[in-house]
């Protein structure tokens, strides 16, 4: 079998076992009976558990940073580019990477290496949501006295504590999370509508 090849397999069997089992009960001998691999070619590929799920992990977040750059640089309404990220927050969980993503969070609140490339993740999302505000306001929207990094802080917030809410099941009709996340939506048309 091709490097690349075990590679993959370690990798898809790494995600069905985080996505199953979660962070903690994940082990290399589980993913590598699911691999159907020796255990030795998990280390010899990655060299631990950490490095192998973080691999899995950046080669999501990647991808899906990448298509959020591509959205957002098309010539559409700021209100309809945060429409089209609520429609990608239903696809992430439908996917998996927000568990991923969250199970490596709070890994990373133990382990100072997990931490930090996590950080480093969220941090490129929020590059880019910097991008998208420094546009709005110089089209002129007027978010009152909130200036770019507070508009960032809250939006890189409202979709990772909706997030958690929605995977821990706490989205219902008391706590609409998807909704309150496109009724933002309708508010920023609003807004925009008056700048014009």
């Amino acid at each position: 079998m091709a490097s690349a090849e075990t590679s993959n397999r370690i990798l898809e069997a790494a995600r069905s076992c985080l996505l199953a089992d979660g962070y903690a009960a994940t082990t290399t001998r589980n993913v590598a009976e699911r691999a159907g691999v020796p255990l030795s070619q998990i280390h010899y590929h990655f060299g631990s558990k950490d490095e192998m799920i973080l691999e899995l992990l950046r080669a999501e977040n990647d991808k899906l940073l990448q298509r959020q750059v591509e959205m957002f640089e098309r010539d559409l309404p700021l209100w309809k580019r945060w429409d089209i990220a609520c429609d990608y927050l239903d696809e992430d969980l439908a996917s998996g990477y927000v568990r991923v993503l969250h199970e490596m969070m709070a890994a990373g609140w133990s382990s100072d290496v997990i931490g930090k490339e996590v950080t480093g993740m969220l941090r490129g999302w929020n590059e880019v949501l910097t991008g998208l505000a420094d546009e709005a306001y110089e089209a002129g929207l007027d978010f009152g006295s909130l200036r770019v990094k507070d508009v960032v802080a809250l939006a890189s917030c409202a979709f990772l504590g909706a997030e958690t809410m929605i995977l821990l099941g706490l989205e219902d009709q008391r706590t609409p999370l998807r909704q309150a996340l496109r009724r933002v939506g309708t508010l920023i048309k609003r807004l925009e509508e008056d700048t014009a």
